[in-house]
């Protein structure tokens, strides 16, 4: 068996990569180097001087592996999750979903929010965290922070800013434990499909999809469709602060979802649990979150793709 994995060239990607090997080598009983990694430099990683959202959105993290995907040159990709469009080809098919790590942010820069000094400049790219920072922090500011792990902690510590926010999980696979402060997953809601990597090939390949169907995570994968059924119903897109949190509960998941204005200054949240089999149930409460929402929040959502 020889498979080839696709995956963007930045260090966190890589390791991501590295444990989807693994994992499928492990799950086979083969050596992982009958795997091999196909690295692409990513539009989103060439260009880091301005925001996401200004530039192309998700499909900057995307569409070069895509293009390699349809064309046959790798086997399949491995994406964070939270990186991968909502609505995607109908050539490709989500064929895992790996365990899910730790899904809170981590605050770089000071012990929690509200220890943040005064009128603190914070550093991020995420409409999510600038909207949730400025909900509870309305005296701090937001400056654009883009770049890897290694460049946004350069950034912060040349000064650029008081603090910044990473991802447990990416700290965590890139063997940086111990670095800031993580936040209460509870009172600071992740982002949708945070923590989680995601591995597609193409919709027809029924080989890929049988050998990597041995390494998807049933709760994890249960999780994030559940998100990105929640998103699809939102229509949201780069620029739309929304925040998600997913417990499973035996047969049951609990959806918490809260979106925001982007100056933070409006809220909505709400809650629904359901049963796993419900498909339904992340779109209805998405329809109650829309309901609810001030002009502030709903004119940054579109309902129902």
């Amino acid at each position: 068996m020889k498979l080839r994995l696709g995956t963007r060239r930045s260090p966190l990607a890589m390791a991501q990569a590295e444990e989807a090997r693994d994992r499928l080598a492990a799950a086979h009983g083969i050596d992982p180097a009958h795997i091999e990694i196909v690295a692409v430099t990513a539009s989103g990683d060439r260009i880091q001087d301005r925001a996401l959202a200004d530039i192309g959105g998700k499909a900057l993290w995307t569409k070069e592996l895509d293009a390699w995907l349809a064309a046959g040159e790798i086997d399949f990709a491995v994406h964070s999750a939270k990186d991968v469009e909502t609505i995607r080809p109908d050539t490709f098919a989500i064929c895992a979903v790996l365990p899910r790590a730790d899904v809170r942010d981590v605050l770089i820069g000071a012990d929690s929010i509200h220890a943040l000094p005064p009128g603190a400049v914070v550093g991020t790219s995420a409409p999510r965290r600038a909207a949730q920072l400025l909900h509870a922090r309305p005296d701090c500011s937001v400056i654009t922070f883009r770049g890897n792990v290694a460049t946004r902690l350069a950034k912060l510590a040349a000064g650029e800013a008081d603090a910044t926010f990473l991802a447990a999980a990416g700290l965590e696979r890139l063997g940086q434990t111990g670095t800031g402060h993580p936040l209460a997953e509870d009172e600071w809601l992740p982002a949708p499909g945070q923590a989680a990597i995601l591995i597609e090939c193409r919709a027809d390949d029924v080989r890929t999809l049988q050998i990597l169907s041995a390494i998807d995570d049933a709760p994890s994968r249960a999780a994030v469709m559940a998100e990105r059924a929640l998103l699809a119903s939102l229509g949201g897109n780069c620029h739309s602060p929304i925040a998600v949190l997913t417990r499973l509960e035996g047969d049951r998941i609990v959806l918490r979802g809260a979106l925001f204005s982007p100056d933070g200054a409006e809220k909505v949240e709400g809650e629904i649990r359901f049963a796993k089999d419900d498909l339904d149930a992340p779109a209805r409460l998405g329809a109650d979150l829309l309901s609810r929402a001030v002009p502030a929040i709903a004119a940054h959502f579109d309902g129902p793709a």
